[in-house]
C-alpha cells in the first residue's frame, strides 16, 4: 500500500512534488497530468502486492477546495488508472480517506 498525503498541498506544483515523494515515482515522471496518468498505467516502478495495489489518498479535502478544477483532473486520472488495472492480477484500488 502507498499513501499520498495531500495535507498542506495548495498548488499544482506542490501536488506533483508530493506525488513524486510519497509514491516514489520514477525519474521519468514529468510532473504534469499526462505524466501522472502514464505512471499510474505503467506500474513497473511499484511492485505488485498480494491482492493487488492500494493507493490511499489522505488530506485531499483542502486541496479539492482550493483547486477544484485540478482536483477533478486528479480524480479522473485515478479513476482511469483503476479502470485500466481492473480485472487484472495486479488490480489498483484507490481509497480517498475521510
Amino acid at each position: 500500500m502507498l499513501v499520498l498525503d495531500l495535507t498542506g498541498v495548495d498548488d499544482r506544483q506542490a501536488f506533483m512534488d508530493r506525488c513524486s515523494a510519497d509514491l516514489g515515482l520514477p525519474e521519468w515522471f514529468g510532473r504534469n497530468w499526462d505524466a501522472l496518468a502514464d505512471c499510474l498505467t505503467d506500474l513497473s516502478w511499484w511492485p505488485a502486492e498480494s491482492g493487488g495495489r492500494r493507493l490511499h489518498v489522505r488530506g485531499w479535502r483542502d486541496f479539492a477546495s482550493a483547486l477544484p478544477r485540478e482536483w477533478r483532473i486528479v480524480k479522473d486520472i485515478l479513476r482511469d488508472a483503476e479502470l485500466f488495472w481492473r480485472d487484472t492480477d495486479t488490480e489498483l484500488t484507490v481509497v480517498l480517506e475521510e
